[in-house]
């Protein structure tokens, strides 16, 4: 339970402001994460600071200094200065602003630093954040909160969001999960973990084959197909308890996608004879076709704004990618380059779609900007590449690869950078798909 200005509440945490100067909300200057040559600032986070009277559990400091690096590093903007470059004064703390010398952080290197202090009591902790600019020596963020031991991480990962806010107006992705399909058990399952591949958790147990997985706008549902009735099915599942609907109409039913902002989705049917897209309700009653043509038409992916879809065809041959208008039916080619282009993904911004092009006879990950129709290279010599999934701030893409041998789960940027395995499991993992983010601060 993490409490607050006298409420509590078990999912939201209450945070008290401590004196934030009003002059720095609103500042957004920091990062760009549409630049893709933006370069990564140099942070320094010391190690938390212990606040009780009596001490507090060195574990629990360094646990909290462990997960506050990680999760600011995991995003990909910012160069971490390692602790042994720190010219710090043994015994005295470094938290507040008149505590901190800005001269021996500018000295090292670092433009920002942020600061941890924790005190506890018992299983109850207070813990104090800061985030500083020592170019200017202002606090650019200040946050306390009160919880217990087991909140720790949650407390943390709430106030990374804050930073990534902070710094580039844009809520970070520290509240958000990554489904994906692994064979670890035997059979090929959906797991879930967070949004840094830690704690991976069992979603389906079907003891068969499963895939696609598809959040929801608002996290709460997970549409994906299974063959637990020995055919291709779409299952529409709850995130939290069993509540779940079938759509088992003859034929395939595959590659469910979520419409923005409601309760409806698409997926491909085959029930008429031909691979169609339909539009569904979240309880799986057939709303209508989308799309209309003599060819296979599959895996859908809307815009943020739900007025275009993308999609896969053979209508001219070869698998492309093509953009169909709502309102109007309008069906627009996207991909020219490669003859088997697929697996497309809208990105949260609304500019640019991912997409799995066979580039000479092996699988990568490419984007294309929609105004320019350029198509951009985002693996390459690295195994086969395939499945892209925006993170919910557009500034990652996961996917998943072969480059170590068997299939895994990677992350990059989204202009390609920093790529790094995001798990290691048994067995092979693959079909990522990023959640929004999941919590309402």
């Amino acid at each position: 339970m993490i409490k607050g200005s006298g409420h509590s509440l078990r999912v939201a945490m209450i945070f008290i402001i401590l004196l934030l100067p009003a002059a720095v909300f609103g500042q957004y200057d920091y990062i760009d994460i549409n630049n893709p040559f933006s370069r990564k600032i140099p942070m320094a986070i010391p190690a938390f600071a212990a606040l009780s009277p009596d001490g507090t559990d060195q574990a629990l400091l360094k646990k909290a200094t462990d997960i506050l690096t990680n999760s600011l590093d995991f995003t990909g903007f910012f160069n971490m200065i390692d602790r042994g470059a720190y010219l710090l004064e043994p015994g005295n703390p470094v938290i507040t602003s008149d505590q901190i010398n800005f001269r021996n952080w500018t000295t090292i290197g670092a433009e920002l630093l942020v600061t941890g202090g924790l005190s506890q009591t018992g299983s109850l902790v207070d813990i104090e954040l800061r985030l500083f600019d020592t170019l200017t020596g202002k606090r650019l963020l200040g946050k306390r909160y009160h919880g217990t031991v087991d909140d720790v991480r949650p407390i943390i990962l709430r106030f990374c969001n804050e930073v990534i806010m902070q710094l580039t107006g844009k809520r970070g992705i520290f509240d958000s999960k990554i489904a994906f399909v692994s064979n670890g058990s035997g059979n090929k399952e959906i797991l879930i973990c967070d949004f840094d591949g830690s704690r991976p958790v069992p979603f389906t147990r079907h003891g068969t084959i499963s895939l696609s997985p598809a959040w929801s706008s608002d996290g709460k549902w997970i549409a994906y197909t299974t063959y637990v009735n020995k055919k291709p099915d779409i299952f529409i599942h709850r995130t939290v308890g069993s509540e779940k609907v079938a759509i088992e109409e003859k034929g395939i039913n595959i590659t469910p996608s979520w419409v923005p902002g409601q309760f409806t989705l698409s997926a491909t049917m085959s029930f008429a004879g031909n691979q169609e897209i339909y539009l569904l309700t979240g309880s799986g009653k057939i709303i209508k076709k989308i799309t209309n043509n003599w060819a296979s038409d599959l895996s859908p992916s809307w815009a943020p704004d739900a007025v275009k879809m993308a999609f896969v065809s053979n209508r001219t041959g070869a698998p492309q990618i093509y953009v169909q208008d709502i309102k109007t039916g309008q069906v627009e080619r996207l991909t020219f380059e490669g003859n088997y282009n697929t697996q497309p993904s809208w990105s949260p911004a609304g500019d640019r779609i991912a997409y799995t092009s066979m580039a000479g006879s092996r699988n990568d990950i490419f984007t294309i900007d929609l105004k320019r129709r350029q198509p951009l290279q985002l693996t390459q010599d690295t195994g086969n590449n395939e499945s892209p999934s925006w993170s919910p701030d557009g500034s990652l893409i996961a996917f998943s690869s072969t480059r170590e041998g068997s299939s895994r789960i990677y992350v990059m940027t989204a202009f390609g950078a920093d790529q790094r395995r995001l798990l290691t499991m048994s067995g092979d993992q693959s079909s990522p798909s990023w959640s929004p983010n999941l919590s309402k601060y």
